[in-house]
């Protein structure tokens, strides 16, 4: 998994497993995750829509095969509330009702 800052964001380091991440208030950050749409995964994010607002969510196809469609999907969000919020992501499948994969952010918005 690759995080990846517009601006504001220091190095992530991982505690427990969860990722942090330190912005200012009103700037944006990028989360790209390695998507599989062949088999039929999907990222979906869970966040706090009032502190952290998705801008963007766009697909880069990366292999040049017909017959798959994997690649890196890039997450854009903009940090509107000061204080420590959780964004988390589930891989989904279509057919499955629990996700197979998850990863956890722990983003820490500062003045």
């Amino acid at each position: 998994m690759d995080q990846q800052s517009d601006s504001g964001v220091t190095d992530t380091t991982k505690q427990d497993g969860v990722k942090l991440l330190q912005v200012k208030k009103g700037e944006t950050f990028t989360v790209k995750l390695w998507e599989d749409r062949t088999r039929g995964e999907q990222w979906v994010p869970a966040y706090d829509a009032k502190a952290l607002v998705l801008l963007e969510d766009d697909f880069l196809r990366t292999t040049s095969n017909n017959a798959v469609d994997s690649g890196s999907r890039s997450f854009e969000f903009q940090a509107r509330e000061v204080g420590r919020y959780f964004l988390e992501f589930n891989k989904r499948m279509a057919w499955k009702f629990t996700a197979e994969d998850r990863r956890v952010f722990s983003v820490t918005v500062d003045e």
